[in-house]
């Protein structure tokens, strides 16, 4: 079952905000000299084509990037860094407290506070550079995108189509 985040819930905002702008940028086409809809298909498939190479972008496997980037909410529960930290702490406050004077049940449940807030620290940090690393990916992958556009619609207007 999954569990959501505060973390995970900016990302997934974030995701959905940045992709706006790209639904927006989709060209309308319109065919300015009475084109068929076969010769505007052929057109565009040539375009798509002739923008893909003279930028270097493909658009399909942009999106695919995009959506396969991992989110904190695909870790397991041993990835979980205040489970490791609080197990951990826990073995070695029992260890602690059993050498100081056979209080090993204290020690072991002071050992998993003090090892859950660390290893939620620890965990909050590589999930915030997680979410910028996210955040640069989709502002690169929006801007290959835009340029993939432009090549597109330069091909397109210099067929005698309108776009908008």
């Amino acid at each position: 079952m999954f569990r959501l985040t505060h973390i995970d819930l900016a990302v997934i905002l974030v995701a959905v905000v940045v992709s706006l702008p790209a639904y927006a940028q989709q060209p309308i086409i319109y065919p300015s000299r009475n084109q068929s809809v076969e010769q505007q298909q052929r057109d565009q498939g040539e375009c798509m084509g002739w923008a893909q190479q003279t930028t270097g972008v493909n658009p399909t496997v942009v999106a695919q990037g995009l959506a396969n980037q991992p989110s904190s909410a695909q870790r397991g529960p041993l990835e979980d860094e205040r489970v490791q930290g609080a197990l951990v702490g826990a073995l070695g406050g029992a260890a602690i407290g059993a050498i100081a004077g056979h209080k090993a049940g204290k020690g072991a449940a002071v050992g998993a506070v003090v090892g859950t807030v660390a290893g939620g620290v620890h965990q909050q940090q590589r999930d915030d550079a997680a979410q910028a690393q996210t955040h640069a990916n989709q502002q690169q992958a929006q801007q290959a995108l835009a340029t993939y556009n432009r090549a597109y619609c330069a091909c397109l207007e210099g067929r005698g189509y309108t776009i908008r």
